[in-house]
């Protein structure tokens, strides 16, 4: 397909205008102007380190960079010649996983946290007129206050004095350097810290209708730059929370473990506010640099956009009600109120034009996926004509052509199945039946939809709809036909497992599985070419659980064996049917809820959440639990992501259209940072290096990188290997260098030598 242009206005032009009008707000659109970002490339590899570079970020100028690595070291460097200036050996007996400049210190003060629990403060102007070669450097103050690893720090613009910690312990510490240096010695009278601000130790939950009860193992948290008292968080479910900071209880030891705070927003896709799939969670939350926007990025899944909703307007949102109401057959010939389409002005004779031609353009981007819904091919560009049609800037396109190109994307996506298409499917059907609540294709898509997810009884709803509103259509006969003989085959299966021994069930289902079973159980239940999009749904029907407690002994451990952390791993395996025997049984100490347990989880009241209002797909994150996804540019107008597959991708913000895929590390990307003015972009990931890519390749080209492969030049056969790892849930849950491991028995009793960026 041909490409066709971006909305951002021509560059010379906006030069030009820069010159004339002086337009405040020119110098952020030329930052990353679409024709930039098409020339992105490799420029420098930026070499320093020896582990694994988790951390990234710039100083305020933009004048300086400064990176944390698994080799318990940070280094500083400069923007302008792209070399080392300070090479720090921390002291964190364990991996570097975030690391900031703290605002308003002229760039002296940096703070680091790490997987040995550990908070560090240092001073970096005693490092003025060394050269770069490692300098251990004594911390200004020392916080050891949080009992697991630390994932994530969020600092304020403008404030010296505070830096915030999120950990997985479940809590968000708030260290102040203008109370204490250090955390209290060890044996010391007040050994508890008073500065724990949110408690999330009781606050994660398998599903929205759920009370919280576990440990939300904190990943990401961020600080609005233009709201700096609203807290963002996300950790090891599917739930990103927005704390008002002004509104928390007071700072705390937390000796106990209390009931969390009430937070001012939650945010969730819809289809994944009920799944209650363990491995789900998110890896990285950030603020967009309006603060009005939010960007989720979850493990085993996409990158999502939502709105702040700071100011309690209506946005897209829902409850727990809610989510079943989106599959539910909607009355016939229902009056629907709809918005009416914005009249074009004839006064300005300029603007009519370039309208029309917008709208022109639009028709043709509906014809082009029509086709490729005929044809059966090209169904990704297919989908990405929709999306520039129904998101993208321009005129309003009218209710007749907007209801045309969502039932026209929702069969486009049915045909694609990838992860989660079928439910942005049941999402455009549900639009189009607002348009038209008589219409066909909404209504037969919505049961294609549901058979694709096995709620055939809902799907046969549907089906008969459709086949009302068309009775001599041949497609919606056959459709209810083919559904009437599943539920017809299904009960049959039902009637014939109801007759079989009960008892060799129960032994079939509460089997415990070996470690071996489950390390050698691909050759089994790989799956083949043809079905992998198929697993969505059956990743569900079984749940393990990885159970992986280190302990460190600060330099006891470090003495003889720096690398090791000594450990135990324990591995559950279980059906559905499993959990809610245990749920339901009235007798034993684990299984049966008490009686005010039950009074609570019935007086709950289960929390409004924000939903998506874009989704970024392309990458695959499943392999590391640092892996971010970062607005780019002061405007935000685009999104960029790392992948396990050595890759980072870049979409186009408001229409998720991905615009560039670029060749990274050699194994994966984790960070994406975009200067603070230029066009220059920072990354890093499991290779020892930090890659600078700049605007200078001579051909714009939707492709393009360092050392890229033969298959990076095919986008599609590349997306298409991330859609197959993100679809295989169970064999991604251990890595498969820890598998390796284990097969070829490299654990001594008692000890691990994990995959070092590998997820927790």
């Amino acid at each position: 397909m041909e490409s066709w242009s971006f909305p951002d206005g021509n560059f010379a032009n906006l030069v030009e205008s820069r010159r004339i009008d002086s337009l405040p707000d020119v110098n952020r659109r030329l930052q990353l102007h679409s024709s930039l970002i098409q020339r992105l490339a490799l420029e420098e590899v930026m070499e320093g380190h020896q582990g694994c570079v988790n951390a990234i970020a710039w100083n305020s100028k933009g004048s300086l960079l400064i990176s944390g690595s698994d080799d318990t070291k940070i280094n500083i460097w400069s923007y302008n010649n792209r070399r080392l200036l300070h090479s720090v050996e921390t002291g964190h007996s364990a991996n570097i996983f975030c690391t900031k400049f703290v605002p308003e210190t002229s760039d002296e003060l940096v703070v680091s946290g790490a997987g040995d629990t550990e908070v560090r403060l240092f001073n970096i102007s005693r490092l003025n007129g060394k050269r770069s070669e490692e300098i251990a450097l004594e911390p200004a103050a020392l916080y050891r206050c949080h009992s697991r690893r630390v994932k994530k720090l969020a600092v304020e613009i403008g404030n010296p004095n505070v830096v915030w910690s999120a950990s997985e312990d479940g809590t968000v510490r708030q260290h102040d350097f203008r109370e204490s240096g250090s955390c209290p010695p060890a044996g010391s009278s007040n050994q508890q810290c008073r500065n724990v601000l949110l408690d999330l130790r009781c606050g994660a939950k398998k599903s929205l209708a759920d009370s919280p009860k576990q440990c939300l193992a904190l990943k990401s948290c961020d600080i609005s730059s233009t709201r700096p008292h609203q807290l963002l968080v996300g950790g090891s479910d599917a739930f990103a929370r927005l704390y008002d900071r002004r509104m928390l209880p007071p700072l705390s030891s937390c000796q106990m473990k209390m009931k969390p705070p009430p937070c001012v927003n939650y945010f969730c896709p819809m289809h994944l506010s009920e799944r209650r799939k363990s491995t789900l969670h998110l890896t990285h939350v950030t603020f967009s640099p309006n603060g009005e926007e939010v960007l989720l990025s979850y493990s085993g899944e996409h990158v999502y956009l939502m709105d702040v909703n700071y100011d309690g307007q209506s946005v897209m949102s829902y409850t727990a009600d809610d989510v079943p109401k989106q599959l539910c057959i909607a009355p016939l010939f229902k009056e629907t109120k709809v918005p009416s389409p914005s009249a074009v002005s004839s006064d300005n004779l300029p603007e009519r034009k370039y309208h029309l031609r917008r709208l022109g353009l639009c028709k043709k981007l509906v014809q082009y996926a029509a086709k490729a819904l005929d044809e059966g091919s090209d169904l990704f560009y297919g989908i990405e004509a929709c999306n520039e049609v129904l998101d993208g800037k321009g005129p309003e396109i009218g209710l007749a052509l907007r209801h045309e190109c969502l039932c026209i994307r929702a069969a486009l996506l049915l045909k694609r199945k990838w992860k989660n298409d079928v439910h942005m499917a049941i999402r455009d059907c549900n639009k189009a039946q607002l348009i038209d609540a008589s219409s066909f294709k909404a209504y037969y898509y919505m049961s294609e939809a549901l058979l694709q997810l096995g709620k055939n009884k809902e799907a046969l709803e549907y089906a008969e709809a459709a086949h009302n509103l068309a009775p001599s259509n041949s497609d919606a006969a056959e459709m209810v036909k083919r559904i009437k003989d599943r539920l017809a085959a299904a009960e049959a299966e039902k009637s014939k497992k109801d007759n079989e021994d009960t008892g060799k069930s129960e032994v079939r289902h509460g089997r415990l599985r070996s470690l071996s079973d489950v390390l050698f159980r691909s050759e089994l239940s790989s799956p083949s070419q043809e079905d992998w999009h198929e697993r969505e749904d059956s990743d569900y029907e079984e749940e393990m659980e990885l159970d992986f407690e280190t302990s460190i002994s600060g330099d006891e451990g470090r003495d003889n064996e720096p690398s090791i952390l000594r450990g135990s791993l324990n591995l559950r395996f279980h059906r559905r049917d499993d959990l809610a025997r245990e749920n339901c049984s009235t007798d034993g100490s684990h299984g049966s809820p008490s009686s005010s347990s039950q009074h609570e989880n019935s007086s709950y009241q289960p929390e409004v959440v924000i939903d998506m209002k874009q989704r970024f797909v392309g990458h695959c994150n499943v392999g590391t639990d640092i892996k971010q996804a970062s607005f780019l540019g002061q405007q935000g107008e685009y999104v960029a992501s790392g992948s396990d597959d050595g890759r980072w991708f870049i979409w186009e913000k408001r229409t998720g259209r991905l615009i560039k895929m670029l060749a990274g590390d050699e194994a994966v990307v984790n960070c994406v940072q975009c200067h603070p003015f230029d066009c220059a972009i920072a990354t890093s990931g499991i290779d020892d290096t930090i890659k600078m890519w700049t605007p200078h390749a001579e051909v714009p080209s939707m492709v393009a990188g360092g050392t890229a492969g033969p298959e990076t030049a095919d986008v599609l056969t590349a997306i298409e290997n991330n859609q197959r790892k993100l679809c295989r849930n169970r064999e991604a849950m251990l890595p498969f260098e820890f598998l390796e491991r284990f097969r070829m028995h490299e654990f001594a009793e008692g000890t691990l030598h994990p995959f070092e960026c590998a997820q927790s």
